[in-house]
């Protein structure tokens, strides 16, 4: 989900869907510089800030990560003392006036950011029902369109990236998410008759919460260089083969850009599994 904020019309959006980010906790904040050369003087001037804060929080039994670039910056404000902890969020303000926006991420103001315009992006899935013993690691796609990956076609991106795997379908059931369309198991080929094999959850999900389908990539507790292998490949050929946004941790990547972020830094594949 993406959308753009520049009034208040677009304020009220955001605080509405979002709920205020009650309860939620900011997990990074970045800031950026750009500048221009003044070839007449032959000084650097400041063209434009922008402070992007990443937001995990949890509303209407969905478990969200959104992003919130917010550019033209005028004035911002981190602050931190005396083990004071600004991330975690009650209920924040945000106002426009004069051609500006406002937020306040904390009660006590400590962090502040006032913009011109800000983008907003997210990507979501619905809270388990149970919490699993160990956290496992998860990777996300989430799509404005399409009808997704089938299971045919996942075997089949498997298989001929020499990683041939089968199908354990998983039953659902009343705890079952109104939307979601197939859950299972992709297991190896060799293991598929073992009574423990492998595995990797794969859950599809059809239309809600302002995606038409999004795809969750779960590895089991006990995991090896196999489950390494699987994930990165379904990963490689849903972000190919799909326009949306990839989640990783608490990082949001657009599907078009998937494979270099990866490729940029061996170590970023560590956050998944």
């Amino acid at each position: 989900m993406q959308h753009h904020i520049k009034s208040a019309e677009d304020l009220s959006w955001l605080l509405t869907h979002t709920g205020s980010f009650r309860g939620g906790y900011v997990t990074d904040v970045h800031v950026e510089k750009r500048r221009l050369l003044d070839e007449e003087t032959g000084r650097e001037i400041l063209t434009d800030t922008t402070v992007t804060v990443m937001i995990r929080y949890r509303v209407r039994g969905m478990a969200r990560v959104a992003k919130l670039a917010m550019s033209g910056v005028t004035d911002f404000s981190i602050f931190e003392q005396e083990g004071a902890d600004c991330s975690s969020l009650g209920v924040i303000h945000a106002e426009a006036a004069a051609g500006r926006l406002r937020f306040w991420f904390d009660p006590q103001g400590e962090l502040y950011v006032v913009c011109e315009e800000a983008d907003f992006e997210e990507v979501s899935t619905p809270l388990a029902s149970k919490a699993p013993a160990r956290c496992p690691a998860q990777w996300i796609f989430q799509a404005g369109e399409g009808r997704g990956p089938t299971v045919s076609w996942m075997l089949k991106q498997l298989d001929q990236a020499g990683v041939p795997c089968a199908w354990c379908v998983a039953e659902l059931n009343k705890q079952s998410h109104r939307a979601l369309r197939f859950e299972g198991d992709l297991v190896p080929a060799s293991e598929q008759e073992k009574a423990q094999p492998r595995g990797l959850r794969v859950q599809v999900y059809g239309p809600f919460d302002g995606a038409a389908f999004r795809v969750v990539l779960q590895t089991a507790p006990r995991n090896d260089g196999w489950g390494r292998q699987v994930i990165t490949v379904l990963a490689d050929a849903i972000a190919r083969r799909f326009s949306g946004s990839c989640l990783v941790g608490d990082t949001i990547i657009p599907a078009a850009d998937w494979s270099n972020w990866k490729n940029g830094d061996a170590k970023r594949l560590d956050r998944i599994v």
